[in-house]
């Protein structure tokens, strides 16, 4: 698999996230940490699936467990501060994206059996091939959570 784009779209998350003035969502949403925290849980879950794959084992991958709260408050906790939630979402898309770098065409095409929820609402229930999990995160999860960080930025008075 090529990892350019989904790179390149963690460069820019990881950007977004470094902003000092990271607020709140207007509409209740994650903060900046809660971002982070389900993106660690998204891409660990993901890259199991890829190992699992690789071993012979056909894996099966949920959401549910990086949208839930206490799985994000436990994640957070366990980082001492944003700079380390940054941290280790960058070694763990470097892990991620030099796994699929790897993956022949064969493990690529795998179909994993999927269930993604999204705002309490069903997106995706059926297989997915292992290559469509990484994609996606290139092509609409990783870009989606970085306007999410940009759209906390707190307006200082006086700039544009």
């Amino acid at each position: 698999m090529d990892t350019k784009v989904l790179r390149s779209a963690y460069d820019r998350l990881l950007d977004a996230a470094a902003i000092r003035d990271l607020g709140n969502a207007d509409d209740g949403g994650w903060n900046a940490d809660q971002i982070l925290a389900h993106l660690l849980s998204v891409d660990a879950s993901i890259a199991a699936v890829a190992l699992g794959i690789v071993a012979g084992s056909r894996p099966t991958f949920d959401n549910r467990l990086s949208l839930d709260t206490w799985n994000l408050d436990r994640i957070i906790t366990e980082h001492s501060d944003r700079g380390d939630l940054i941290d280790h979402v960058r070694r763990q898309a470097t892990v991620l994206c030099d796994l699929a770098d790897q993956l022949n065409e064969e493990a690529a095409s795998v179909p994993v059996p999927s269930l993604l929820v999204s705002n309490h609402a069903l997106v995706l229930d059926q297989p997915v091939p292992l290559a469509g999990l990484i994609d996606g995160l290139a092509e609409d999860h990783v870009p989606a959570h970085t306007q999410q960080l940009l759209d906390l930025r707190v307006a200082v008075p006086g700039h544009a």
